[in-house]
């Protein structure tokens, strides 16, 4: 199954993950505004935040997700990170997971797809999933809506209709008595707020008969 490079990918993503022993990211396709390839959304004090890291924009033309490069001239890093840290870092298991991720914060990384990578694997590795990611040699043309990833977990559509395998199993958010729970929110949600118990989370936000 060919999933798309995704920023600090949503709990709909990885659930899918969960049932991997391989997988591979598509880096031929065309590069897209406003999916999750440079953003996420995490859960802060006033409601749902969405982080978009800044990239290197060629006018006119189409870029590919292999070339798409980060634009260092903006402190994304610092402002992600300051949001990141405002909003968890109360929460329980946030001492015990920042180190892993703050180092995607505090030095330049010049492809999106890199960084995208590094936090993939970081999470993955942090979930206890023994997952293997590959890339694509070449693009492989994208199947139905309802089964291939790619077009299937995206900000824009609703996971409750357009995925019906999906049904996101609630876990307690810092901010949950504030705004109740709000699901499908950036992986780091889940990991920082549930820990080693973050996988079995995934297990039941997943159809596994499908």
């Amino acid at each position: 199954m060919i999933f798309q490079s995704v920023y600090n990918g949503p709990v709909q993503y990885f659930a899918r993950l969960v049932r991997e022993e391989r997988v591979v990211i598509e880096r031929f396709d065309s590069y897209l505004k406003q999916t999750y390839r440079n953003r996420c959304r995490i859960l802060g004090a006033n409601g749902p935040i969405t982080l978009s890291v800044p990239v290197v924009k060629t006018a006119g033309q189409k870029m590919l997700v292999k070339d798409v490069r980060i634009d260092n001239s903006v402190p994304w890093q610092r402002i992600h990170w300051k949001s990141i840290f405002s909003a968890y870092a109360s929460s329980p298991f946030f001492e015990f997971t920042m180190d892993d991720l703050f180092v995607y914060y505090e030095k330049q990384i010049e492809f999106l797809l890199d960084l995208n990578h590094g936090l993939l694997t970081t999470a993955l590795s942090l979930l206890g999933l023994s997952v293997t990611v590959s890339y694509t040699d070449d693009f492989v043309p994208v199947g139905e809506v309802r089964t291939d990833p790619r077009l299937l977990i995206h900000p824009k559509r609703d996971c409750h209709i357009d995925d019906p395998d999906f049904n996101p199993a609630p876990y307690k958010q810092v901010f949950s008595e504030k705004h109740g729970f709000v699901p499908n929110l950036s992986i780091i949600d889940l990991l920082f707020n549930e820990g080693s118990n973050a996988r079995v989370i995934l297990e039941k936000s997943l159809d596994t008969k499908t």
